[in-house]
């Protein structure tokens, strides 16, 4: 797995992670191994707190790419629809894979705030 871009989210108290996974000579991988994945991607991270979304495998590639959501706290995670925590209600219930997965994080990019952003701020001040 392969940690294409980490995004902080504080104002949802999670992080979202956008990964490619190459898997050549295996099968699909599971949403429990990406749920695990992910968990492990980011430290201090509980994999019952992460949800992975936007799953998407290429017809003829061996590449998965999708999108995990690293929640803080319980609370945080309400905001996701019903149906997403059922989906992981048997993920998060088993334990974790006996065996790690490797991650790899390849050009992380922090997103910064928008300049028309900064230029509105100073417009109030003034």
């Amino acid at each position: 797995m392969e940690i294409i871009n980490r995004k902080e989210n504080p104002l949802l108290n999670r992080v979202e992670l956008s990964f490619r996974w190459e898997h050549s000579s295996d099968a699909t991988p599971t949403l429990a191994e990406m749920v695990a994945a992910a968990a492990q991607a980011e430290p201090g991270a509980k994999a019952d707190l992460v949800f992975v979304k936007n799953v998407n495998t290429r017809y003829g590639r061996p590449q998965t790419t999708g999108l995990a959501l690293i929640y803080g706290a319980a609370s945080a995670a309400k905001v996701e629809p019903e149906y997403v925590h059922s989906r992981h209600q048997s993920i998060h219930a088993s334990s974790a894979p006996a065996e790690p997965i490797p991650v790899t994080v390849k050009e992380v990019k922090e997103v910064e705030p928008a300049a028309g952003i900064e230029a509105t701020k100073g417009a109030d001040e003034s």
